[in-house]
């Protein structure tokens, strides 16, 4: 965890909250071209640059605030977000919704698609396919039929909240997996169903706007309309998948072959979408899991490295974007307005949810019970939910109010559902650490912080600050201790081997990564060449990747006394 004074948090979010402030009073931020302002006035680009340097500054102290806190920090953009909304402090903020689709959801998707392990998906891909496709159509309905009973929408009309509700966006969630350690196949599960039913519901949502809109209904067409937009979607992005991983394993430079999976997700989206009328979210996630699965056995180490450190970085501005406009978007007038409409369209998600994520775990591979209930309450909704209500047509009957059950079910999952994740994931006990392992913990961190305190005091006593009278006498004391200590948790790995093994692979690595700061610090200095910098570099980074050693799992005996040098 990230140690910050709390001082300095405090000045930062004032300062990264003044220039948001700037950016805003010099006119906002205009994401359409020619509107608000009639034209496109001298400084305009630079007003805009004021206000995306001043999200990032934002998203950087949200991300520290939240991790002091310990909460998402997904959830603490939206509510930041909502916050300047709720003062007013931002007057004119215009988002289409292709800024959301075109720009911002394809790094966020590729990024995803591109790190998931295509073995662990095709394990699961069963149940993931239960839930994008018929759980996607299932949720349409169900939500759909419940709110027209109520609200008074026309079956159609309700049908469109339903399709445009119904793709999940567990960023948080995942998130929180991977800091916590839960399951793997969980993680899987709950991803890999968000990367397919995006697009899903993207296509379940166009068809149901056109019925809507024109009041025909064909099941055929409907039925064939679907599989050539998402089949179409799906061959654009594997086929420019297999293309570009073609040609990056023809060139070994990190920079162009970053660049063409840069041209990969933004291309593949715009080709599919925009020239060939298919499915661009689902373009996107082939493109990323073909290319994650063939491209990287043509990539270089230190390009693997690269690429996969650009996408993390790619992905965590797009959803600092992405949730701080949510927040920004969300009017708190509009959510009282049609505070029932959207009470009820929350129990409807969630009561879909229920039916979808029970129903069909039991249909697929065994799933603990205590996923089923981490999963249904995971089912967050985000991005696309919002670039969809943005994009309805005027024309659209109860437009304003499906926007606003959109916004209150967006916020509600993600701040309600968002916060109380971890208690849930710690209550269902899905991350269980053996006794050892607590063990191992507690000892070593009492080893660690002995040792912290023996070498602070010997070194006040060395400035004079410490009499040797006093130190002769704590000496004894804190080396008797640290000695025991360390005796315990070399015991506990002699018994652990699984742990041992840990150990020494977090420490071998952490030894490479000083290796390649030295490397790399040698050739700025100009004292090795390039040549001999990309030798080293690449043949460490190899090891960082691929070839990590076996040791054997056997300890020195703690039948021996453990010799430590308390002198060094």
């Amino acid at each position: 965890m990230i140690k910050v004074k709390t001082t300095s948090i405090r000045l930062v979010l004032l300062a990264s909250l003044a220039l948001v402030l700037t950016g805003c009073s010099t006119g906002g931020l205009n994401l359409v071209p020619g509107e608000g302002s009639g034209h496109a006035e001298p400084g305009l680009f630079v007003q805009t640059e004021e206000i995306v340097i001043a999200m990032l500054l934002l998203a950087a102290v949200v991300s520290i605030v939240t991790q002091q806190l310990r909460i998402p920090y997904t959830v603490g953009l939206v509510l930041v977000g909502f916050g300047l909304a709720f003062l007013g402090q931002i007057p004119f903020l215009t988002v289409t919704p292709e800024v959301i689709l075109a720009l911002l959801v394809p790094p966020l998707v590729f990024e995803a698609a591109f790190h998931m392990n295509f073995n662990d998906l095709r394990r699961e891909l069963k149940l993931i396919l239960l839930l994008a496709i018929p759980g996607v159509i299932l949720t349409t309905f169900l939500v759909g039929g419940l709110v027209s009973l109520v609200s008074g929408f026309s079956l159609p009309v309700a049908m469109v909240f339903g399709a445009l509700i119904a793709a999940t966006d567990p960023v948080a969630v995942v998130a929180l997996f991977r800091s916590i350690g839960a399951p793997k196949r969980l993680q899987v599960l709950l991803e890999g169903e968000s990367l397919l039913n995006d697009g899903t519901a993207i296509v379940v949502f166009n068809l149901m706007v056109g019925i809507a809109l024109t009041g025909n209904f064909n099941l055929g067409t409907s039925v064939l309309q679907f599989l050539i937009v998402a089949g179409g979607g799906i061959v654009v992005g594997v086929l420019g998948g297999i293309l570009i991983s073609q040609l990056i394993g023809r060139i070994d430079n990190y920079l162009i072959e970053t660049t063409l999976t840069t041209v990969l997700a933004y291309g593949s989206y715009l080709i599919a979408e925009y020239i060939l009328g298919v499915s661009g979210v689902l373009a996107v996630v082939a493109a990323g899991l073909a290319s994650g699965h063939i491209g990287p056995r043509g990539m270089s180490p230190t390009t693997r490295i690269v690429v996969f450190n650009f996408w993390e970085y790619a992905a965590f501005v797009a959803n600092s974007f992405v949730f701080l406009i949510i927040g920004l978007e969300i009017d708190l007038n509009l959510l009282l307005q049609n505070a029932g409409a959207i009470a009820w369209g929350i129990l409807a998600v969630l009561l879909a949810r229920a039916v979808t994520v029970y129903g069909f775990a039991s249909l697929a591979s065994r799933v603990p019970a205590r996923w089923k209930n981490v999963m249904f309450w995971g089912g967050l909704r985000g991005a696309i939910s919002l670039a969809l209500a943005l994009s309805l047509d005027p024309a659209m009957p109860n437009r304003t109010e499906i926007q606003a059950m959109t916004f209150g079910v967006v916020f509600f999952t993600l701040v309600v559902e968002g916060l109380t994740m971890k208690p849930l994931i710690q209550h269902s006990k899905l991350v269980e650490v053996s006794a050892a392992e607590q063990a191992y913990d507690r000892e070593h961190a009492q080893a660690v912080s002995l040792l912290a305190a023996y070498t602070r005091l010997r070194n006040l006593n060395r400035e004079g600050l410490i009499s040797d009278f006093s130190w002769r006498q704590l000496k004894v004391a804190l080396e008797e201790r640290i000695q025991a200590k360390t005796s315990e948790v070399q015991r506990i790995l002699e018994a652990e081997p699984h742990l041992h093994q840990q150990e020494m692979m977090d420490a071998w690595r952490e030894g490479l990564r000083v290796q390649r700061a030295t490397i790399t610090s040698m050739f700025r200095d100009n004292i090795i060449s390039e040549e001999v910098y990309e030798e080293l570099v690449s043949a460490v980074d190899f090891e960082l990747i691929e070839a990590m050693p076996s040791w054997e799992t056997g300890v020195p005996s703690t039948d021996e006394e453990v010799a430590f040098d308390f002198d060094e």
